[in-house]
């Protein structure tokens, strides 16, 4: 088994099919998006393939080590848009084409007009073990 992270992107990946941003839907396609994130969630669960999922916060703040005691927070430098994590899916799976069979079904969550939003996600393999360097 290999785990794998789904990432999801506000913005800055490519555009998907049905691009209309999410605090333009209407409550009722918010919460089949939701139900349907949740669906396949509970089905990888069932068969051992999920790990955790998350939604995140467009928000976030930078901190960094300045010395004992005072480790600076700041509002900025802020990443690119690309870098804006929406959220992400852990799962465990025994191929990377099976990572990419669950990320392909994924996209396709309900998006505006309860049409499939077709976006794309970002699938990072998770390392096992550091890599190895040689001479």
């Amino acid at each position: 088994m290999a785990k794998y992270l789904f990432l999801k992107h506000y913005r800055g990946a490519p555009a998907a099919v049905n691009d209309v941003p999410m605090d333009q839907w209407t409550p009722e396609e918010v919460t089949a998006h939701v139900q349907y994130m949740g669906d396949f969630a509970a089905r990888l669960e069932s068969t051992g393939e999920f790990v955790d999922s998350q939604a995140l916060s467009p928000e976030g703040t930078f901190v960094r080590y300045d010395g004992e005691g005072r480790p600076p927070v700041t509002d900025g430098p802020f990443a690119e848009t690309k870098d804006l994590i929406a959220g992400w899916m852990m799962i465990d799976v025994e191929s990377y084409e099976r990572a990419l069979e669950l990320a392909a079904e994924l996209s396709a969550a309900p998006g505006a007009g309860g049409r499939p939003i077709h976006e794309w996600l970002e699938v990072r393999p998770v390392l096992s073990e550091p890599p190895t360097i040689t001479e």
